[in-house]
């Protein structure tokens, strides 16, 4: 008899564990999970991160609990295995503000610049581009590149961020992200208020004025290394509130505080446990990319790789 009864959770994420092993998958899972579907993934973690998973997995299918671009960079890397993201509707709104014909038509007007995409962007971007980065290495990629002049998509935010570390010329974007967006300045300075020795840690995704009021600008998972190796024991969070659950498990000692109410991506908590178990129990909603785009793609997200 299960030792899981009366608890639905417990109960799901036995079935899933079932699954997985009859499967033979693997749960990559993002940092903006819900805390519930991060606890059953075999490997939590940013983008950067869950782009080099997904070049290192052994499993025959990888279900990609994340947002729909993520789960399309596994299937490129892994052409050969069955992708699953436990819900289709899980996009990214500032992947939506960089269609791929507004791209080209960008690119046209700029004959010879090099674009580098932030790895927020759909496949068929993804194809038209000289080379991706995540938050946590879009300096180190903008500093590979040999020419001076960059157009830098979709994210105006992370390109402003990487400008100011960078003498290169860097052409922004008009995107951004919705949730880090909604994080103001005078939340900091309220927090401050009500915690004077808190450290504000930000994504760099949040705006130029929050991020001039932050001590440390970190990706998502600079931010979980960092928290463990820092001194000070409260931390205002400045990026999407699933990370928190992340923090809270690698650093209990330490107290985090949620920046703003306002710092739940909707897309990301698309995705649940009964979902992830649907996936695996039907193979559903397997993730397809053309090779035509994703031979394009692929070569961007390796030159991204090649570099950290």
């Amino acid at each position: 008899m299960s030792t899981t009864s009366g608890n639905p959770g417990a109960e799901i994420a036995e079935r899933i564990a079932h699954l997985k092993k009859k499967r033979s998958a693997v749960i990559l899972a993002h940092n903006y999970q819900l805390g519930e579907v991060q606890d059953i993934a075999d490997f939590v973690g940013d983008s950067l991160e869950l782009s080099q998973k997904a070049t290192q997995v052994e499993a025959d299918v990888i279900v990609f609990c994340g947002v729909l671009f993520m789960a399309e960079t596994a299937k490129i890397l892994n052409p050969q295995r069955t992708v699953l993201i436990p819900d289709p509707l899980a996009g990214c709104p500032m992947c939506d503000m960089a269609p791929v014909e507004a791209v080209r038509k960008r690119k046209a007007e700029l004959p010879g610049v090099p674009v580098v995409a932030y790895v927020n962007t759909t496949a068929d971007v993804k194809a038209e581009v000289d080379i991706c980065c995540t938050s946590a290495n879009a300096v180190k990629v903008v500093e590979s590149m040999p020419e001076d002049r960059l157009l830098f998509l979709p994210d105006k935010n992370l390109a402003l961020w990487v400008q100011r570390h960078s003498k290169k010329d860097i052409i922004p974007w008009n995107g951004y992200c919705p949730t880090h967006q909604r994080i103001l300045d005078h939340d900091i300075r309220r927090l401050r208020e009500e915690h004077p020795g808190a450290v504000v840690i930000v994504h760099p995704e949040c705006t130029p004025d929050v991020i001039d009021l932050a001590d440390e600008v970190l990706s998502t998972g600079q931010m979980v290394r960092w928290a463990k190796e820092t001194a000070a024991q409260e931390i205002i969070v400045g990026t999407e509130v699933g990370l928190i659950h992340r923090l809270k498990g690698d650093s209990p000692d330490k107290t985090f505080i949620q920046i703003s109410p306002l710092t739940t991506c909707p897309n990301m908590k698309l995705i649940t446990l009964e979902k992830v178990l649907w996936a695996l129990e039907d193979m559903e909603h397997p993730v397809e990319v053309p090779e035509a785009i994703a031979a394009g793609a692929r070569r961007a997200i390796e030159r991204m790789l090649a570099v950290v």
